[in-house]
C-alpha cells in the first residue's frame, strides 16, 4: 500500500509546479483534495499518477496538471460563479468549488451524475449544483458565468448556447477537435469574444445525447 499523502505532494512538485502551474490557490486546493476519493478502490493507489484513469461509462478523470492548468487558465476568484460541462466523477467540480461561490456542472450520463452528487454532498459542497442533461446547452437559467470549463472536446468550434451564457469579462477552456485536439482559451471582452489556441490535449468527445 502506498502512502497517498506522500504521493499527492510529489503529485503538487513533479506535475504542476515542475511543469509551470504558478496559482498558488490551485495548488493548495489539489495539494490537500483527495484524488483518490474520485476513483474506483481499485485505481486509488494510482490516484496522483500523471495520466487519466477510467470512471466508468466510457469516462476518464483527466490527469492531474490537465486538472491544474485548466482551473488556472479560469483566474477564478472567490466570487466567481463557474459552469462545468462533464462531472464525470466529481474531482474538477470539487477543485472548482474550493475555489469560487457557486459551481454549476452538468453531466450527461446519469450513473456519473448521481455518483458525483452524492459524493460532492457527502464532502460537504452546498455551493454545488448539478444535474443531468445535455452539457453543450449550458444553464441558461443560471447563466451568465463567469468561467465555462469542458471536460469534453466539441468537434471544431465551442457551443455557441456555452459562448452566449459566457460573463463579460469571463474566461471559457474547452478542448476543440476529434483527431488531434487542442485547448483553447475564450475570453468574452468589450471587443467580443477571443480566443487563443493553447497545446495538444486528448479528451472524450462531447456527446450528442440524441446520438
Amino acid at each position: 500500500m502506498i502512502d497517498l499523502v506522500q504521493a499527492r505532494r510529489e503529485m503538487v512538485d513533479t506535475q504542476l509546479r515542475r511543469r509551470g502551474v504558478v496559482d498558488r490557490r490551485v495548488i493548495e486546493v489539489m495539494g490537500r483534495l483527495p484524488r483518490e476519493s474520485f476513483v474506483a478502490p481499485e485505481y486509488a493507489e494510482q490516484a496522483y499518477d500523471d495520466n487519466p484513469l477510467p470512471i466508468g461509462s466510457g469516462q476518464t478523470i483527466s490527469q492531474p496538471f490537465m486538472v491544474a492548468r485548466m482551473t488556472e487558465l479560469l483566474e477564478l476568484k472567490s466570487d466567481s460563479v463557474a459552469l462545468e460541462v462533464g462531472s464525470g466523477c466529481g474531482y474538477q467540480t470539487a477543485v472548482l468549488a474550493e475555489l469560487c461561490a457557486e459551481v454549476y456542472s452538468i453531466e450527461l450520463v446519469y450513473e456519473l451524475m448521481a455518483g458525483a452528487r452524492t459524493r460532492l454532498r457527502e464532502m460537504g459542497y452546498q455551493h454545488v449544483h448539478i444535474r443531468q442533461g445535455d452539457g453543450a446547452l449550458g444553464w441558461p437559467e443560471k447563466a451568465p458565468f463567469d468561467a465555462i470549463s469542458l471536460a469534453a472536446a466539441a468537434a471544431s468550434e465551442p457551443p455557441s448556447e456555452l459562448l452566449s451564457q459566457l460573463a463579460k469579462g469571463g474566461r471559457m477552456v474547452a478542448p476543440l477537435g476529434r483527431r488531434s485536439q487542442k485547448l483553447f482559451l475564450f475570453k468574452n471582452t468589450e471587443d467580443g469574444i477571443v480566443s487563443e489556441e493553447l497545446f495538444d490535449v486528448r479528451f472524450v468527445p462531447l456527446i450528442n445525447p440524441e446520438a
